[in-house]
């Protein structure tokens, strides 16, 4: 059983940067960071794997980084150039592989409470 914990959402400006952590219990072979803003159903983020190969969505590629500690039980999100449609609740996960791939959209089956992230304009 794995568990997880978010931390390190607040508020920040257009174009600012903000660093999420989450702290995991247990192995997992996939961790990823997901987002649901007010109104919108919940999607994925950034996905990495034990080998630290990573999956981004489209919306946020070139913008977040995502990385893990695997010493320190940790997995990273750093986002840059932020802007106000990147506000949302973002959520942390830990599971398999799906097809051999850590996928954005499913192998996922243990979630954090979530860590809020507010972008102003």
């Amino acid at each position: 059983h794995v568990q997880v914990a978010e931390s390190g959402g607040g508020s920040v400006q257009s174009g600012g940067s903000l660093t999420l952590s989450c702290e995991y219990t247990g192995r997992s072979d996939c961790l990823g960071w997901f987002r649901q803003a007010p109104g919108k159903e919940r999607e994925g983020v950034a996905t990495i794997d034990t080998d630290s190969s990573t999956t981004y969505a489209d919306s946020v590629n070139g913008r977040f980084t995502i990385s893990r500690d695997n010493a320190k039980n940790t997995v990273y999100l750093h986002m840059s150039s932020l802007k106000p449609e990147d506000t949302a609740m973002y959520y942390c996960a830990a599971g398999g592989r799906y097809g051999g791939t850590c996928l954005l959209q499913y192998g996922m089956e243990y979630w954090g409470n979530g860590t809020l992230v507010t972008v102003s304009s």
